[in-house]
């Protein structure tokens, strides 16, 4: 009974703070929904708009400025998914040539240990035309050369991408690595011997093992791609004009530069739902298809 009580004990003195922590979730959620209710300019009004409730949210999908932030939102996710891709190519040919694995592991992880205000401010510099890359091409001889993407809104949003990719490729790479080292040897070993093409092992055998490894990185990708601010500052402060605009941007532009807590809670609210809409159907996959595995194995 006292070893019983003595391993209770700690998980019961955890309870306040997880109370307090759970509490300060749901509380910040609950408020924010509520205020995007309400009229709310600069100050909260602790009334909800009982005329017209949803007010804001009329407002907010006849702003371009947020439409224009969805459909960037789009194209980030699935540029964005480059990065997997990316990630996995690195970690499979690391998987295959062991030697240097240590050196070239840190090498690919280096971008995330820098953050992403400094990561957008570098890939400014580079696409700067006066001393990035065009500057360099221009100076090789190619004087035609043009690489001024991010003060052209068709391409301002494909030099994000490019920059995003390079950063997190790293750590989607290290998911992999741990995914591919977790496959038994004797895979490899039987399809040798069966005169496998490598590109079909990966194809047929690999890839589909590793459905949760990709999952889970799915997972990851969605909540930063819907989180992104930090580089679109960095990068282009939302320009040009509105042009990469996107909701985490546009939700901090409202309550920064308009000034309207409800209006920026509306925005707020909707990237939660956004947010409820990508994750909850992967995590339902997920749960679902462990389930599933545990029957095959029982």
């Amino acid at each position: 009974m006292g070893l019983r009580w003595s391993r209770i004990t700690p998980q019961l003195a955890m309870l306040p703070a997880v109370a307090i922590m759970v509490t300060a979730f749901l509380g910040s959620i609950g408020w924010t929904i509520f205020m995007s209710f309400t009229r709310s300019r600069r100050l909260p009004e602790y009334v909800i708009d009982w005329d017209r409730p949803f007010r804001q949210y009329e407002r907010l999908f006849g702003d371009a400025g947020w439409n224009i932030s969805l459909n960037n939102l789009v194209v980030l996710a699935f540029g964005s998914a480059l990065a997997i891709f990316v990630g996995f190519i690195l970690a499979a040919l690391i998987e295959r040539e062991r030697r240097g694995e240590d050196f070239f592991r840190t090498v690919f992880l280096y971008p995330l240990a820098v953050s992403l205000i400094v990561t957008g401010v570098a890939w400014r510099w580079i696409f700067n035309p006066q001393y990035g890359i065009q500057h360099l091409l221009q100076s090789m001889g190619f004087e035609n050369a043009s690489f001024n993407w991010l003060n052209d809104p068709s391409t301002a949003m494909y030099a994000i991408i490019i920059a995003s990719v390079w950063q997190s490729s790293g750590f989607y790479m290290a998911l992999m690595l741990a995914g591919l080292k977790g496959i038994n040897t004797e895979i490899w070993s039987a399809a040798r011997i069966d005169g496998v093409g490598l590109f079909r092992v990966y194809i047929e055998i690999i890839i589909p093992m590793m459905k949760f490894t990709f999952l889970t990185c799915a997972i990851l990708l969605s909540l930063g791609v819907i989180k992104a601010f930090d580089i679109i500052l960095a990068m282009t402060n939302g320009g040009p004009g509105q042009s990469t605009w996107v909701p985490a941007y546009f939700t901090i532009n409202a309550m920064s530069q308009k000034g309207n807590l409800g209006y920026a809670s509306a925005a707020a609210t909707m990237m939660l739902l956004i947010t409820l809409a990508v994750f909850l159907p992967l995590v339902a996959l997920t749960a679902w298809q462990q389930r599933v595995a545990k029957r095959g194995a029982n």
